[in-house]
């Protein structure tokens, strides 16, 4: 038997958990892995992808549980943080006892990162009041409640999550100053025209907004936040995307000026660090995360692993759930592979057995005619109806089974040779891994691949830009050798659903990249008129690879819910963005199949453990 353990419960590792035990079969009675969960919080797992939903107060605390591993294989220590790790003794050392181990997986995830300011480090006791970083449930719970009596608030930080608190706390009614140090929002993933088109939708949202500004210090008043004082361009005012229009340095950018914002509530949207520090005590390497190599494996001991936001795997972090979900998918493939080449067993079970509906199951063709859909049945009807993974033709690379890797900033999409060391591997941000979306009422933003200014420039690709700030849009799309890669889709939500689909399906694509432009690609099939019509294979939630066929299998097997469907499936567990599409599923299902018997003991929704 192999005992591993999971340092981590959150998203990543209470994944890992159920991925592991859901490839390791138990066959006669026994069982080939014994897994132990070690999570500092208190809470069950939870998707901290929508804690800026809980800030905006379109999504309740209770929603955000996620299913935890159902396994008798499978021990999760809540409130039990690890102290160390003693390589020399095989164990993990905790506050109550040690923990054994054969395979020990870091999922330790990030912490916030909190900028070193007077006002704001240099006071006894932490932070001052009406000071929060958002990483944690209680952040929310905190910046919630600060909220309700809050006049102004400060956002520092305009990346994806800065702007998705900024846009959140002002549709609770609370004047927002979004201060941000680089030349335009966002500007990891975007230039600076897509950038001032993002900042006048800000403006129109009631948010202000400070680029090329320097947080110079916190005014503190009776150890409550009172204000931020800021450096900013002499002349430069808020509302616009920068100072200098186009991101340049210009020849004003020395002259400068403070200016003092008025707040009560600060929110820190500075970045985050990898929690690496037990691999940094245990003596293992690490950079900007625990070094791993292709195989997820520390290349100082290889019984230890990292996946997730505290890892520093080849191809570099993206910081985005989609990697470290695909880490944790990979790493239990090869660990239970060990296993049972170590038991010597024939009784793996079929990893995509809770998810897949059975192939002998009937489909369901029952139409409805109603006289007017529902709204979640017509959100439904509007999905891309070719499966996640499809290939476009016979020989389209990479798809036997294993994701495609997209082309990676600055690649031109050319097949790289295997990493190092495990042939096979291609050390490059795997499909839709790098695929970044915005969520925030009344902003509309995805990116993906090679975008932003920051990117190399690469004689090999060739780009197209419609930008139209007056209607709040600005699409650019990059090509190389026939595929998608990379794109920036601002305020044009239909363009970048399908150069999403595009993107991480590598479809082939028109030499011309303006046709991306001008019209849905070639191939790209028509929304269903009825979920009737909807291939089986249609994916309805690329997080995780759920397709109809799905959905409609865990139906047959008794879920009648989107809380059952999300346990069988957990669709609706990642970003959310296909929470509508699995209601309309959810609802035609009901009124096309409304003989079947409903569950008197349908488990509970999932909870968090309070």
């Amino acid at each position: 038997m192999t005992r591993v353990v999971v340092i981590g419960n959150g998203m990543v590792g209470s994944r890992f958990a159920s991925d592991l035990v859901a490839r390791c079969g138990a066959p006669a009675g026994t069982s080939a892995v014994e897994v132990t969960v070690l999570g500092a919080e208190e809470y069950a797992p939870y998707n901290r992808v929508l804690l800026s939903e809980v800030v905006a107060g379109k999504v309740d605390v209770a929603a955000i549980g996620l299913p935890g591993a159902d396994d008798a294989r499978v021990t999760v220590r809540r409130g039990t943080e690890a102290i160390a790790i003693d390589r020399s003794a095989r164990r993990v050392v905790t506050g109550d006892g040690a923990h054994p181990y054969d395979v020990v997986v870091l999922a330790t995830g990030a912490a916030a990162r909190v900028p070193d300011l007077p006002g704001l480090t240099d006071l006894p006791g932490g932070l001052p009041r009406g000071a929060h970083a958002l990483r944690t449930l209680d952040d929310a719970r905190e910046i919630v409640a600060a909220s309700l009596n809050a006049r102004h608030a400060v956002v520092v930080g305009a990346g994806v999550l800065g702007l998705e608190v900024a846009c959140g706390l002002a549709r609770r009614g609370v004047a927002v100053s979004l201060v941000h140090g680089g030349a335009s929002v966002m500007d990891r993933q975007l230039d600076g025209a897509a950038g001032g088109v993002v900042a006048r939708g800000l403006a129109g949202l009631g948010v202000r907004t400070w680029t090329r500004a320097r947080t110079e210090r916190v005014l503190v008043t009776d150890g409550s936040v009172r204000g931020v004082a800021l450096r900013v361009p002499d002349g430069g005012a808020p509302d616009g995307p920068s100072t200098h229009p186009g991101g340049g340095a210009g020849a004003a950018a020395d002259a400068t000026r403070l200016v003092d914002v008025e707040a009560d509530l600060l929110v820190l949207a500075c970045g985050t660090v990898p929690e690496a520090g037990l691999a940094r005590a245990a003596g293992l390497a690490v950079d900007r995360g625990v070094v791993v190599g292709p195989d997820l494996a520390s290349p100082d001991d290889p019984r230890v692993f990292a996946i997730g936001d505290c890892a520093r795997p080849p191809e570099g972090g993206t910081g985005l759930i989609a990697q470290g979900w695909d880490q944790s998918r990979r790493l239990a493939d090869h660990l239970a592979e060990r296993c049972a080449s170590s038991t010597d067993r024939g009784g793996a079970v079929n990893p995509d057995a809770a998810q897949g509906a059975a192939s002998g199951r009937p489909r369901v063709r029952l139409g409805v005619d109603a006289d007017r859909p529902s709204m979640a049945l017509r959100l439904a009807m509007n999905v891309v109806a070719r499966p996640l993974g499809e290939p476009h033709g016979p020989s389209a690379p990479g798809l036997s089974g294993v994701a495609a890797h997209p082309a990676g900033p600055g690649s031109t999409g050319r097949p790289r040779p295997p990493g190092p060391g495990n042939p096979g591997v291609d050390e490059r941000p795997r499909a839709g891994t790098d695929v970044v979306r915005v969520k925030a009422a009344g902003l509309e933003i995805v990116t993906m691949g090679v975008c932003g200014e920051r990117r190399a420039p690469d004689p090999a690709h060739r780009s197209v830009t419609l930008s139209d700030p007056a209607s709040g849009r600005h699409v650019e799309v990059v090509v190389a050798d026939g595929l998608l890669v990379g794109a920036t889709c601002v305020g044009a939500p239909e363009v970048g659903a399908d150069l999403t689909a595009t993107y991480t399906r590598r479809v082939p694509v028109p030499a011309d990249p303006a046709h991306l432009l001008l019209r849905p690609v070639a191939q790209a099939p028509a929304p269903a008129s009825s979920p009737t019509h909807m291939p089986d294979r249609t994916t309805v939630c690329t997080c995780n690879g759920v397709t109809k066929g799905d959905v409609v299998g865990c139906w047959h097997d008794g879920a009648r819910s989107v809380d059952d469907v999300a346990r069988a499936t957990r669709a609706t567990t990642g970003c959310g963005g296909c929470k509508d599409v699995v209601c309309g599923l959810v609802d035609w299902l009901t009124k096309a199949d409304p003989d079947q018997p409903k569950d008197e003991a349908a488990p509970a929704p999932v909870g968090l453990g309070m």
